[in-house]
């Protein structure tokens, strides 16, 4: 069984993924998404459908003071959007699995502020952050969500 963790970005949706054993998260690459986090939907479902992923946790970037705003509203059509193409594939029979795996949103609150300091911690400099942060957020989103199934 493998997870799949994913970090919303307006520029970049990070991706990490479990260990079969689902005791580790580790990063899975980002996809460029220029603006518009839907345009990697199809990508997710190329990762799901490789990787025969059962559950997906999106990072709901709840406000601090745990409210919703507007992108935690996307978050939630961005998840429900995933659910409903790849049932429109699988039912087309365009899909690789058979079903779609769950797919639930955890709490994200400061998850970009520990990722920074992970790869601060890891040597990694400044400058370097950027292009990995997202799929460090999502190793932090999929990391919480593994330690929270023990």
């Amino acid at each position: 069984m493998v997870w799949l963790g994913v970090d919303l970005g307006d520029a970049r949706v990070g991706l990490a993924l479990s260990d079969p054993e689902l005791t580790f998260a580790h990063p899975a690459g980002n996809v460029r998404v220029f603006g518009d986090s839907f345009q990697a939907l199809d990508d997710v479902i190329g990762v799901i459908e490789d990787e025969s992923v059962e559950r997906v946790v999106v990072g709901l970037p709840l406000q601090l003071d745990g409210t919703e705003g507007k992108s935690a509203k996307k978050a939630r059509r961005w998840a429900a959007n995933l659910a409903k193409r790849m049932q429109d594939y699988i039912d087309a029979g365009e899909c690789a699995v058979a079903h779609v795996p769950d797919i639930i949103l955890l709490d994200e609150r400061l998850t970009t502020v520990s990722a920074h300091r992970q790869l601060h911690e890891a040597q990694v400099s400044g400058r370097k952050h950027r292009p990995v942060v997202d799929q460090q957020s999502a190793v932090v989103i999929l990391q919480s969500a593994l330690d929270a199934n023990e």
